[in-house]
């Protein structure tokens, strides 16, 4: 992971891998989440119902492939967008997730997170993933 000029979007995919959400403290409190996962959108407004969101999603300790980051300026600001793919085990089951952030920053702090997410892939549809690539 590769640091990025805004610390906060640092502190964010470090509290993903870790699973540290709940203490994470990189979103100004009139922060905005849109995300959109399969068959749903939803919107979080401020720091706490965005963290509330992502406990949710970043339960368990994972780790990224795939990754990648493309620095962006939008709204005066350093932005980024930042895609992975995301492996954790939930309750002894492998899964992994594909995500793309949009992040938006202003003093030190994400201000805009727009997400696209694939879904979330139990070992069983992995499987079924790795099979029909081959």
């Amino acid at each position: 992971m590769s640091p990025s000029p805004a610390p906060a979007i640092d502190q964010f995919l470090n509290a993903i891998q870790t699973a540290t959400i709940p203490a994470c403290d990189a979103w100004s409190a009139d922060a905005t989440l849109d995300a959109t996962v399969p068959n749903w959108r939803l919107h979080a407004s401020g720091a706490d119902a965005i963290r509330a969101e992502y406990a949710r999603w970043f339960a368990d300790p994972g780790q990224f492939g795939e990754f990648r980051r493309y620095p962006v300026r939008a709204d005066g600001g350093p932005s980024e967008i930042v895609e992975y793919t995301l492996s954790w085990t939930e309750n002894g089951v492998p899964h992994a997730a594909h995500h793309m952030h949009l992040l938006t920053v202003r003093d030190d702090r994400i201000v805009a997170d727009t997400v696209m997410c694939g879904g979330r892939w139990p070992a069983s549809l992995l499987a079924e993933m790795e099979a029909a690539d081959a």
